[in-house]
């Protein structure tokens, strides 16, 4: 475990790499810098299996990240613990730099989720970064569930999240990013945003990674093919498992699920036939959560036999 010396060191919440679209706006803020008290944001979480209940053991949160206890409100799977993060500030300002880990035990069963979406707001100076590391032990069943991220006009965020699973566990990953506030106007209004997605075992062998790179004002711009494509919202699940199931499989129940609903979608298997994922596109806020929602009810009904539980927001 790290200390707290040691959580507060740049080197522990900076990403190690930038892309160039973020990096370009590097710069010292004439508001609170990156460091400053209230915009260094962790959350450092550890879960162990204790009978027949995953219990939250090792605990440490820095404002702005926070959580309350976990919860246990799926009746399938009773002894699954379901933690809320949430964002004490209501979003991600200039210069804020998070930091989430989530540990998981051997036969562990986690879920984690956001309070409400993820704003990120308007920056004349500097970027906004997030790392998220989970990591999955044998046996594990955890799943990450964010609400959409909404970049403000002038927005400036990057995400790097490195997922760490155990040949015999299982991660469902799912991440979705809005054009932005859409009702006032602002459509790809933001100036940049990246993400970088890594999936690698406990050895360090990588298995998979994907990148998102978004700067509206560059040449050919976001609105395109292969890119947008005219839509206003993207999403992307990914299941990492090593359950007695073909990765064919789950590309096949991500594929089948998605039918009939009002998105595009594309689905297939992910390198070394670790799992599976897919990427959906909408024009509508609500079919894309929909749509998310159906391919992970379906995959949860594939690797464990029950059906997605109500998250209970409002």
């Amino acid at each position: 475990m790290p200390t707290v010396r040691d959580r507060l060191a740049p080197d522990y919440y900076e990403p190690r790499r930038l892309p160039p679209e973020l990096s370009a706006f590097s710069a010292a803020p004439d508001t609170l810098a990156a460091g400053s008290p209230a915009k260094v944001g962790i959350l450092d979480l550890g879960f162990v299996r204790r009978g027949e209940r995953t219990e939250l053991t090792e605990r440490y949160q820095k404002t702005p990240l926070e959580i309350m206890r976990p919860l246990y409100v799926d009746p399938a799977l009773p002894g699954m613990a379901f933690t809320y993060v949430m964002a004490t500030g209501g979003g991600i300002a200039q210069a804020d730099r998070y930091r989430q880990d989530f540990r998981c035990g051997p036969g562990t069963q986690a879920l984690f989720t956001t309070q409400a979406a993820t704003k990120v707001y308007r920056m004349e100076q500097d970027y906004a970064t997030q790392l998220v590391r989970l990591s999955a032990a044998e046996g594990a069943y955890v799943e990450y569930l964010p609400d959409p991220l909404i970049p403000f006009v002038g927005a400036r965020f990057h995400q790097n999240v490195v997922l760490t699973v155990d040949e015999a566990a299982t991660v469902v990953y799912a991440e979705t990013v809005t054009a932005g506030r859409i009702a006032r106007g602002e459509r790809h209004a933001y100036t940049a945003l990246g993400s970088d997605l890594e999936i690698r075992r406990p050895d360090g062998t990588l298995l998979a990674v994907d990148t998102l790179r978004l700067a509206p004002g560059r040449s050919g711009g976001v609105d395109g093919p292969g890119v947008f494509g005219g839509h206003d919202h993207v999403a992307s699940l990914f299941v990492v498992s090593g359950a007695a199931r073909a990765a064919a499989d789950i590309a096949d129940v991500l594929h089948e699920s998605l039918t009939g609903h009002e998105v595009l979608h594309g689905a297939s298997v992910l390198p070394d036939d670790c799992g599976a994922w897919v990427r959906i596109l909408g024009h509508e806020e609500p079919r894309v959560t929909e749509a998310v929602r159906a391919a992970w009810d379906a995959v949860r009904r594939l690797l464990t036999g029950h059906p997605a539980p109500d998250l209970r927001k409002p």
